[in-house]
């Protein structure tokens, strides 16, 4: 059969997403499923490999152990794009990949592989994902994100690097579709597709739940520092309410909230927080996480956090910031989130979502036709 490779509009519209449910999804029809991730940037140093990140996630759903040169042959480092214009002969990337996929394809029945940002990526190094597409003689699966206009735009415009290449594009998924505009964008996204002789293979509806982050990524966002409860990072977040703002009114739900709050109203704000899980009888507290902002004197900041038993009695973790209120909620709330290996309740959904909205068996029967 021949390989897939799952290409994307650009960043953050769902690729690993989608790559994650179709290779637990195909797995699970009987096929052995190899994967790799052909060119990597945002990378880890695993047992002295250097391996991108999403490496981990695949080996942890699909248990395989991790063989940098065969699941990350690839890795754009910082500092490599100028190395490798200064002296391009002292790099073998396409060697690297193409020996990768020479053991991976001989030792699965299908090899799946993640395509890195936009199909540009990689261009700077003769690697772009046209290029690794052609390379590998895959057929190329497009993850746009949902919209009508916008998306076929995106898309027309990334599917002709492809087409420079003569790489077939198997078909397109529209991903993060407002469920009340599904029909549309199926239709008048389909439609228009057809008019390129390209299929539309899947619409999958927007769910808040795989943009819910860990308390760990919002202590990043806000540069912040853990001073209770660090072992409680990855407590997830699905809504953020401001400590000036802690009414009844202002919960959407009433677990796995984020309290973002001065130190000098932090007792009043946990007053209020009490008084509402009593209201709602509660059994346990609704907040994941507190946000301690403030002008960054770290010594207040813990003395208010540690004597408060009610953080205490819950394990809610604690973060400092230097950022006032306001400017951390504007952090979060610009957080992009990653499926990753400490979030399996999105691994699960994310094969329900392709289980769900796309035509799997469309996409093999088209790699065995080609």
């Amino acid at each position: 059969m021949r390989p897939l490779y799952v290409a994307a509009t650009g960043q953050h519209v769902g690729k690993t997403t989608s790559t994650l449910g179709l290779v637990n999804i195909v797995n699970d029809l009987g096929y052995s499923v190899g994967y790799c991730k052909p060119v990597g940037q945002e990378h880890l140093n695993i047992g002295g490999q250097l391996i991108d990140k999403d490496v981990t996630l695949f080996a942890q759903s699909l248990g395989f152990p991790i063989e940098g040169k065969l699941h990350s042959p690839v890795v754009i480092a910082k500092g490599v794009t100028k190395k490798y214009i200064d002296n391009p002969e002292q790099f073998h990337f396409r060697e690297a990949i193409q020996k990768s996929a020479a053991v991976l394809q001989d030792r699965h029945d299908i090899v799946i592989y993640e395509g890195t940002g936009h199909p540009g990526v990689g261009a700077v190094a003769d690697i772009s994902n046209a290029e690794v597409a052609k390379m590998l003689n895959a057929g190329v699966l497009m993850i746009a994100e949902g919209g009508i206009g916008s998306t076929i735009d995106e898309l027309v415009l990334s599917i002709s690097q492809f087409k420079l290449y003569n790489v077939p594009i198997l078909g397109i998924i529209v991903n993060k579709v407002l469920p009340e505009k599904s029909e549309q964008v199926a239709h008048y996204v389909g439609k228009k597709l057809k008019t390129m002789d390209l299929d539309l293979l899947g619409v999958l509806p927007f769910d808040k739940r795989m943009s819910f982050p860990l308390m760990e990524t919002v202590k990043r966002a806000v540069a912040g520092r853990c001073i209770v409860n660090d072992n409680k990072l990855d407590n997830r977040i699905e809504d953020i309410v401001a400590g000036s703002l802690v009414d009844i009114r202002e919960f959407s739900s009433f677990k796995n909230i984020l309290l973002v709050v001065s130190a000098k109203r932090l007792e009043d704000a946990i007053s209020k927080v009490k008084s509402v899980a009593e209201l709602k009888n509660l059994s346990k507290s609704p907040l994941s996480g507190i946000i301690l902002t403030g002008d960054g004197s770290h010594t207040y900041l813990e003395g208010a956090s540690l004597k408060n038993e009610y953080i205490l009695k819950h394990n809610i973790p604690v973060v400092t910031t230097a950022l006032d209120t306001y400017g951390s909620v504007i952090k979060i709330s610009r957080i992009e989130v990653k499926i990753n290996t400490r979030t399996p309740w999105k691994t699960q959904r994310a094969i329900e979502l392709i289980n769900e909205n796309v035509n799997v068996g469309s996409i093999l029967q088209k790699l065995e036709l080609l």
